[in-house]
């Protein structure tokens, strides 16, 4: 099988083409910029580029497929030549459904939390030697590529994204894998740019639902309102299972999940972690781990990477990261650092990167989402605003948008950096919060910093 990857930088693309070379394919690719770590990972396996760019002589007659990621555009000169030879263009998510028409399907989608549910689940069933196949968009802990794919094994785990599949099919991912089991963790209105209203994103989730295939198995968060709804008006012949949070307690900064063998001690925290954690042991039963062994597997469970990372952890003060970006996810790491650590001190920083984000008609969605933090700085960079296309939002704007006239903003990196420089950490944890570069600040210096301040 011979197979072309238009796009093959990307996060999810690159960890295909990789688990197809393994499996044998003969594999090229394309991209007019490559990043770290995708780069580093297609040289290991032999399949960068020999020239960055698009060339329509890449599309050969003896091609048996062409694989199109979302950042090719649509008159992306190969996709124009594979059009004009009649051969068949595959998104990746449609490309994972014909790999996996034989195997039990199980997709975790939701606003917030499919990474982290995703990760927990894979964290299980490798610690109870079930092997299974799996698509990830994220890279996760103690894995080299974020796809696998065998012709053995009888499940493929599937993170559902709802964003759209390719430059030439507007579906969301998520719409295309017909799972048999399905988890939701919550609806949170999110990219304005292809969902323009919370209806038409919410509507994605129905249809998500109506997907499923008849006779599965949907395990949704009762906690979200709007999704708890949903799911009792589907009328697809389904079976329903709702989670919520498990009972836990918080004792000298850790949190201990209460069990029928006693109380474990866990290395995440946090409401909406913990709320992740019932999810992902509903998904694991599903799959054939028993409840003891779940219990056991997950207290060794550290979070998935980006997530509530933790950079530095002294007796009295620590710095976490997390790939936070939307009010949702915001609100939640947040609120989950100020419960764990209720006697100290917690600096929040926010970069606005998205293009939601940074839009005057979606901000008004961050209402409260930092008001638990003690001191609440925001970031921006105009020249991201500009180049997507958006017009500057106000300080002001931003502050009522937040409802939170006491709020730092910062639009200048060197000026974030003398701000932070100037604070004491004593008895204090930092948090940076972005799916950017955090304000390009060298988090190394940070971390030094903060040790001796």
């Amino acid at each position: 099988m011979k197979i072309h990857f238009i796009a093959i930088g990307g996060s999810a693309m690159h960890n295909l083409a990789i688990a197809l070379h393994i499996k044998g394919y003969q594999i090229s690719g394309s991209d007019d910029s490559i990043f770290e770590p995708s780069k580093s990972r297609l040289i290991h396996h032999g399949l960068f580029p020999q020239k960055i760019g698009w060339n329509a002589s890449n599309i050969s007659d003896d091609l048996d497929y062409v694989i199109l990621g979302m950042h090719a555009k649509k008159d992306n000169p190969e996709l124009v030549e594979a059009q004009n030879k009649s051969i068949k263009i595959f998104s990746y998510p449609e490309f994972i459904y014909e790999m996996s028409k034989n195997k039990t399907r199980v997709v975790i989608g939701g606003s917030h939390g499919k990474t982290s549910i995703t990760a927990m689940v894979l964290h299980v069933l490798n610690d109870n030697n079930i092997s299974v196949d799996y698509m990830v968009g994220a890279q996760l802990k103690g894995f080299s590529t974020m796809v696998h794919l065998t012709d053995e094994n009888d499940f493929i785990l599937l993170e559902g994204d709802e964003y759209l599949s390719s430059p030439i099919d507007r579906r969301p991912k998520f719409h295309l894998y017909k799972p048999n089991i399905a988890l939701l963790s919550g609806i949170a209105w999110d990219h304005i740019n292809v969902f323009p209203t919370k209806e038409i994103y919410s509507k994605q989730f129905e249809i998500f639902l109506d997907s499923i295939v008849s006779g599965g198995v949907v395990v949704y968060n009762e906690l979200d309102s709007e999704l708890n709804q949903m799911v009792l008006n589907c009328s697809n012949s389904i079976r329903k299972l709702e989670y919520s949070l498990p009972e836990f307690f918080i004792e000298n900064d850790i949190s201990f999940l209460k069990t029928d063998e006693g109380s474990l001690p866990l290395k995440i925290f946090g409401n909406h972690n913990l709320s992740n954690l019932s999810g992902a042991k509903l998904i694991c039963q599903l799959m054939g781990v028993q409840e003891e062994e779940f219990n056991n597997s997950i207290i060794s469970f550290g979070g998935a990477d980006k997530r509530l990372e933790s950079l530095l952890e002294t007796d009295d003060r620590a710095f976490f990261k997390d790939f936070a970006h939307s009010p949702s996810k915001v609100s939640a790491t947040t609120n989950a650092l100020k419960n764990q650590f209720k006697n100290r001190k917690l600096i929040a920083l926010l970069e606005l990167h998205t293009f939601s984000s940074l839009n005057e008609d979606f901000i008004g969605e961050y209402r409260n989402s930092l008001k638990q933090a003690d001191v609440r700085i925001l970031f921006y960079d105009p020249k991201a605003v500009a180049s997507k296309g958006l017009k500057n939002i106000s300080v002001q704007k931003i502050k009522d948008s937040f409802n939170d006239d006491n709020m730092i903003v910062i639009s200048d990196s060197n000026q974030l950096k003398d701000y932070l420089f100037e604070l004491s950490f004593l008895n204090t944890n930092l948090l940076f919060m972005s799916s950017g570069n955090y304000a390009s600040l060298d988090l190394d210096v940070i971390i030094d910093f903060i040790k001796n301040n």
